[in-house]
């Protein structure tokens, strides 16, 4: 037997082959300036960005929302999404909206929850907005519903968005669904009909809201 036979080398081991782990991409969590469940759900379905998660300033703890001291719609939702931020260290969204009605000059504006005083309520702003159209007729009762929103992320950019639902102001109210001034708002989408008279689906379509969500989706996409 040949000494070769008798002491056969042994195959060399194979290389280490160390496989590429994928890391998981880390979700981004947004917290939104607002305890209202129905606008949080709106805002989801509005922004379905990947690996984005939009908690509200209610799931994370207690929150003193701060005074909204501005004088126009950018500035209060301004003032939300700075304060949000800072107290959860978070990327932030907030919005601010309301009526504004051209024979008044804009208001109620950003006091439009408040328009009938410290003890508003929607009954008492709309009595107070049809008193003071009562002589005004229907082609100068121009109107729309206005929302800002703005966004700040994690290093403190700022994204800033607006929409509008433009129409007129009725002179009675109509109408079960909506809140606010929907029984009153005529839009100029949906003639013969007040934005209370609308399906949700077709009030979502037309809304302020809708539009400042969908210019803002728009503006996140093109500087990502």
């Amino acid at each position: 037997m040949s000494p070769s036979s008798e002491h056969s080398q042994a195959s060399p081991p194979p290389p280490d082959r160390h496989e590429a782990v994928v890391e998981p991409p880390a979700t981004r969590r947004v917290v939104v300036a607002t305890r209202n469940a129905g606008k949080l759900a709106e805002i989801r379905a509005a922004l379905p960005f990947p690996h984005w998660q939009f908690v509200s300033s209610a799931e994370l703890g207690d929150w003193p929302e701060p005074e909204e001291t501005g004088s126009t719609f950018e500035e209060n939702a301004r003032i939300k999404a700075v304060a949000a931020r800072e107290r959860f260290a978070l990327a932030a969204l907030a919005d601010d909206s309301g009526l504004e009605v051209d024979a008044l000059d804009g208001e109620p504006g950003v006091y439009s929850s408040r328009y009938s005083g410290e003890c508003a309520t929607d009954a008492r702003n709309n009595e107070r907005l049809l008193t003071a159209l009562a002589n005004t007729p229907l082609e100068e009762r121009t109107a729309r519903f206005r929302c800002v929103m703005v966004f700040i992320d994690e290093s403190g950019c700022e994204v800033v968005a607006s929409g509008a639902c433009e129409g007129k102001i009725g002179f009675e109210p109509r109408g079960a669904g909506g809140f606010g001034y929907d029984p009153l708002f005529w839009p100029d989408a949906t003639p013969g009909r007040t934005m209370a008279e609308l399906e949700t689906a077709e009030k979502n379509a037309i809304s302020h809201r809708g539009a400042a969500l969908r210019a803002l989706r728009e503006l996140i996409e093109r500087s990502a």
